[in-house]
């Protein structure tokens, strides 16, 4: 399997407790062959110490997991509104899945699932600045606020506006107020 080649693949949308050893042993797998040794063994319960995802949509070839969006619906503060929102983590695609879109075809399905779910007005996610590119692809926009949220270690942690937040509308009338955002739990 080379770049631009891709054996025939599935994807598929689990809520999370329909997860099988099988399927945690593969999202184990994909997670560890890319951040075993800087963050340690993954585990579903709070990934690399963020908050778990409630459900799971899983691109997989012959069974192997090759690529993993998960998201959490919870209800957040932004400034003095109380904002529905899925929070996304634990996006990856593994290295011999690369450059076929996967990543942006697995975002879809994501989206689609908060939409069949109706609870949520936006998808949520912070990363990296090096990777923000894609998720502008995917129809993502940027915003800056502070974000108050608990951090890894248990704490509650406050972020100045800066580090790259992205929002997807899932519900076309509603606008992002403006104002401090409060995750009211761990990030993704």
């Amino acid at each position: 399997m080379g770049r631009g080649r891709l054996k025939q693949y599935s994807i598929e949308v689990l809520a999370h407790q329909e997860l099988t050893e099988a399927d945690l042993h593969g999202l184990r797998s994909l997670f560890d062959s890319e951040y075993l040794e800087e963050f340690g063994e993954w585990d579903p319960r709070q990934p690399y110490g963020y908050a778990s995802h409630d459900v799971h949509s899983m691109a997989r070839i012959e069974g192997r997991v090759i690529g993993h969006v998960g998201w959490a619906h919870r209800e957040i503060t932004v400034g003095t509104q109380t904002l529905a929102i899925g929070g996304v983590g634990g996006v990856l695609v593994s290295a011999d899945a690369r450059g076929v879109h996967l990543g942006r075809e697995l975002m879809s399905w994501a989206a689609q699932s908060m939409r069949d779910h109706g609870r949520a007005a936006f998808v949520y996610l912070g990363c990296r600045e090096e990777v923000v590119p894609f998720y502008e692809s995917c129809g993502w926009k940027r915003i800056r606020a502070r974000e108050g949220s608990v951090g890894r270690d248990g704490r509650p942690v406050v972020t100045e506006p800066g580090p790259p937040i992205l929002i997807l509308p899932i519900s076309p009338l509603q606008m992002w107020p403006d104002g401090d955002i409060d995750l009211r739990g761990r990030a993704w």
